[in-house]
């Protein structure tokens, strides 16, 4: 049995799409997931935002699941399209929102920890270019700075961005977010522009206004390895982990793009025009903690049909209900490379949690036996780590409340609550009990 220190925060996470539906309550105009969503074909079952969990009215009922884990601390993101539904629009109703949900979370000593970007782009910002646009830098500042003034008394910890790589990569080049493109080199621009707003934004926050709240940026990460000891196989993994990993963590810590991922692209027709004098500087500005997203180990081989040569490639391990491997061991080796190659600053896990096809027994019990082993596992690798020294001050389970899963709708439910959909009904699963007692004895 290992002991958690109380200093250790404890918490759960959700972000503004996939829970708070009222798409058009409260002054709130689409973001790029309401048009995305509703484009046939883009998302399973044609499954929208737009009702969710309905948390934008239920918060006081989901404060209650919270409060009933005796979790520490609840991570949530804000819309934006609820704080500026018009280019240089303020709505303060938007923001009275999250200020009543901050604050109700603070009476009941739960810390809110502020994500500002969680994808829902505002779609009046997508018509202009969206992050392709370096203009997109100044529209994110102004809702950034209004956020801070406004919420600040009442947040304890703020990040930036959430899973720049998702945005960019999976918006822009793979296609399948939100808003669906396929142009590898928006893909990069969109990349560089999230990561030069997260500076600038850690330096408003700072420096300008003064502010003294810790503040960092999240990227999901996964370590990468080669599905064989051929070169080939090698050489793929290598590009991956460029793709995946390298393109982003390395200007947050090291200033710099790295090398072999600026030949891959620029052999597949991409140029850097838009890396300008001074952005990597920014981009590395001084942060106060790193959030690490973690779900699964990422196994690859070559391709010949890719252009950037790598493919996922089939694996023994036990998998989640999203198909993904679960590889404790190896987040564990991804922890140690980061605390070597780039950062001793103090990390959060800032989602961690798997997906399985939970049944609602008509008691109004589930028992997920699957999510229960992935939660208890990865926070033993946890305490192993902090054991050794590796200061993780946080852990976040994803996800509060089974929600929209992005392109997968309501298929794929990552909650420690289940909803019934129809209902709004809110159903504490079996994952959710166990957390509680780890929360609640600090052990595992």
């Amino acid at each position: 049995m290992q002991r958690f220190k109380e200093d250790f925060i404890f918490g759960t996470a959700t972000s503004s799409y996939q829970i708070e539906g009222a798409a058009s309550v409260g002054g709130r105009t689409p973001s790029i997931w309401d048009t995305f969503s509703m484009t046939p074909g883009k998302v399973h079952n044609g499954d929208t935002g737009e009702v969710a969990c309905d948390h934008y009215h239920r918060f006081e009922e989901d404060i209650e699941i919270i409060k009933s884990l005796g979790v520490d601390s609840y991570r949530f993101s804000i819309a934006w399209p609820r704080i500026f539904p018009h280019e240089g629009q303020y709505n303060p109703e938007g923001m009275a929102f999250y200020k009543r949900l901050a604050t109700r979370l603070k009476e009941e000593g739960i810390r809110p920890f502020v994500t500002l970007y969680h994808w829902d782009l505002p779609q009046w910002a997508y018509e202009k270019g969206g992050f392709t646009n370096r203009e997109s830098i100044n529209w994110f500042l102004e809702y950034a700075e209004k956020c801070f003034e406004e919420l600040d008394d009442v947040v304890d910890m703020w990040i930036t961005h959430n899973e720049p790589w998702c945005v960019a990569m999976l918006g822009y080049y793979e296609g399948v977010h939100a808003p669906g493109h396929q142009n590898l080199q928006e893909s990069l621009q969109v990349a560089h522009h999230l990561l030069l707003s997260h500076g600038k934004a850690v330096e408003l926050y700072k420096e300008t206004l003064q502010m003294q709240k810790p503040i960092g940026i999240t990227l999901n990460m996964s370590p990468v390895y080669p599905a064989s000891v051929e070169t080939q196989d090698y050489t793929a993994a290598q590009a991956y982990d460029g793709y995946l990993n390298r393109w982003f963590i390395d200007p947050v810590f090291k200033g710099s793009y790295p090398e072999d991922m600026k030949t891959l692209y620029g052999n597949n027709g991409c140029e850097f025009e838009f890396i300008k004098e001074g952005d990597l500087k920014s981009i590395s500005i001084p942060c106060d903690f790193f959030g690490i997203n973690f779900y699964n180990r990422a196994l690859i081989e070559a391709s010949s049909e890719n252009p950037l040569t790598f493919q996922p490639a089939p694996s023994d391990y036990e998998k989640t209900g999203m198909g993904w491997d679960i590889s404790p061991n190896e987040f564990k080796e991804l922890i140690y490379r980061v605390r070597e190659e780039y950062t001793t600053l103090p990390i959060f896990i800032t989602e961690n949690g798997a997906a399985f096809d939970d049944v609602l027994e008509p008691d109004g019990s589930v028992h997920d036996e699957g999510r229960k082993g992935y939660v208890e596992q990865h926070l033993t690798a946890v305490a192993d780590l902090n054991e050794e020294g590796m200061n993780i001050k946080g852990y976040y389970l994803w996800s509060l409340l089974d929600n929209f899963e992005w392109a997968f709708g309501y298929d794929k439910r990552f909650g420690i609550t289940y909803v019934d959909f129809e209902t709004q009904n809110r159903y504490v699963k079996d994952s959710a009990k166990r957390y509680t007692d780890i929360v609640r004895s600090r052990t595992i």
